[in-house]
C-alpha cells in the first residue's frame, strides 16, 4: 500500500498553503491510502487550537473541519 507524508510549513502566514496537507490527508483517507502529516516551521502553531480555529484557506473548508476528519481517520500528525 502507498504511504503518503503530507508536509506543511505554513500556518496563519499563508492559510491556503497551511490547509493543503490536511486536504491531502483527507483525500488520501478517502482513497484508502496510509497517510501522515508533518508540521514544520511556522506550521507547528497549527497544533494550538486557537490558531487552528482561525485558519480558513481560500476555496477550502475551515481548518478545524479538516482537523476533525484527520482525527476521525486516526492520521498521525508529527510536530
Amino acid at each position: 500500500m502507498a504511504r503518503i507524508l503530507a508536509v506543511t510549513t505554513h500556518a496563519t502566514d499563508d492559510q491556503t498553503k497551511s490547509s493543503l496537507a490536511f486536504i491531502t490527508a483527507v483525500g488520501a483517507l478517502g482513497a484508502g491510502k496510509e497517510v501522515s502529516i508533518a508540521l514544520l516551521g511556522e506550521a507547528v502553531y497549527l497544533a494550538r487550537q486557537e490558531i487552528a480555529n482561525s485558519v480558513h484557506g481560500v476555496g477550502f473548508p475551515p481548518l478545524s473541519e479538516l482537523i476533525e476528519k484527520v482525527v476521525q481517520g486516526k492520521v498521525p500528525v508529527y510536530v
